[in-house]
């Protein structure tokens, strides 16, 4: 098994694709770029060098990821969500040795619009709601909203919303179990 790539993809020499993976209309990738198995890239998504994709990863179309951006496994990137990789970006000043790293933890979700502001990590399983902006560190299963993006409860590896209660509770969909606590949320 191997990858699969629209006709108008442009994959340049050297880009690392997993088995599974599918490559949609107008994608570039970039020769230095790594992407795991199973993945979808959408149309119009755009992946720099200096990229680690996990496995499984959906990237909706017109997504553009930058240098220095890891998604680990399962991450789901919402249609025209945004990635930065410089805090003070100005036309006239090279700062592409001041890239900052931003990485986006296994399963994590990033809403439609979205916008992570560089230097960030997104916790595993957090939902980023679409059109939030994000500037500083998500906590895992957290529920954040708004610009700037601020906690407004906590998710479950489905994807629903947790009872907002601390203390143990049950997903109402799944039936997983969590120990929530003011600032944490602790899978049983």
């Amino acid at each position: 098994m191997s990858h699969w790539a629209h006709a108008s993809a442009i994959i340049d020499a050297g880009a690392s694709i997993g088995d599974g993976t599918r490559v949609w209309h107008w994608v570039h990738i970039c020769g230095g770029a790594r992407i795991g198995s199973g993945c979808v890239l959408g149309q119009n998504v755009f992946v720099a060098n200096r990229v680690v994709i996990g496995d499984n990863v959906r990237i909706q179309n017109n997504v553009s990821v930058y240098d220095d951006v890891t998604l680990e496994d399962d991450v789901f990137c919402g249609p025209s969500m945004v990635f930065t990789n410089v805090i003070n970006p100005r036309a006239h000043v090279s700062r592409k040795d001041e890239y900052l790293k931003t990485l986006v933890r296994r399963g994590a979700t990033l809403g439609a619009n979205s916008t992570i502001v560089c230097g960030n990590t997104i916790g595993e399983y957090a939902f980023v709601g679409a059109g939030s902006v994000v500037t500083r560190d998500v906590p895992d299963y957290a529920l954040v909203v708004g610009t700037p993006a601020r906690r407004v409860g906590w998710v479950c590896r489905c994807g629903v919303t947790l009872p907002p209660a601390e203390g143990k509770v049950r997903c109402e969909d799944c039936e997983l179990g969590y120990h929530l606590q003011t600032m944490r949320c602790v899978p049983e």
